[in-house]
């Protein structure tokens, strides 16, 4: 069994199996920027990178990053070529994608709340930042709420826009006090349509790219 230290990006680089510099800089950037290095599931798959497992808890990871979701995690599982089937790297990134939904319903709001009111000044700004988010991401599915407003939030998170996705959508969805179970299966449906969108997309685009 392969021990390793989860401290330091530079052993998660030196331990893929990839032999491309493009693909390996890219990987780097994606580590750094959200930080999922950190995390003791990532350590996990960094040490035992030759296997399935790693390669799936890497997709699923990215996946469950906010901002990120699938609509990063796909791109980068077709680009840098992991080794899963593309109907494995979409159903993989959709249940990373959905797996936080019910708790961000349930106690994103209330968090963020709370942290906006604490001393902490960056802890502050990054919850009100975030309620600033929901807010407004609310106020677009009202506006779009002509055909009804379950349908208006399933396109606010099914198409891969900027300030789009699961994470934004539910957290709105808690604003507008709409029901539990119908934002969990819109949202749901809605994330399965943006990975469709994202693969689809991936499999033409940045293959050809760092191919």
């Amino acid at each position: 069994m392969k021990k390793c230290s989860p401290t330091g990006w530079h052993f998660f680089i030196s331990n893929l199996d990839l032999t491309k510099s493009s693909q390996r800089l890219v990987l780097l950037f994606i580590a750094v920027t959200i930080n999922i290095h950190k995390t003791p599931l990532f350590a996990f798959s960094v040490c035992y990178n030759n296997s399935m497992l790693s390669k799936i808890l890497l997709v699923f990871l990215i996946a469950m990053v906010p901002l990120v979701e699938l609509r990063g995690a796909i791109p980068i599982a077709v680009g840098l070529d992991v080794g899963l089937p593309e109907w494995a790297i979409l159903l993989i990134a959709v249940l990373g994608n959905i797996l936080p939904v019910p708790f961000i319903y349930l106690f994103a709001r209330r968090f963020l709340e709370w942290g906006s009111r604490q001393k902490w000044e960056q802890m502050k700004k990054f919850c009100r930042w975030c309620l600033n988010k929901g807010e407004k991401a609310g106020q677009k599915i009202l506006k779009k709420a002509g055909n009804g407003i379950y349908l208006a939030l399933f396109m606010f998170v099914a198409i891969p826009m900027p300030g789009t996705g699961a994470w934004t959508g539910t957290l709105a969805a808690s604003f507008l006090d709409l029901d539990f179970k119908k934002t969990v299966i819109v949202v749901s449906a809605g994330v399965t349509t943006a990975g469709l969108i994202m693969l689809l997309a991936s499999m033409g685009v940045f293959r050809g790219i760092l191919g």
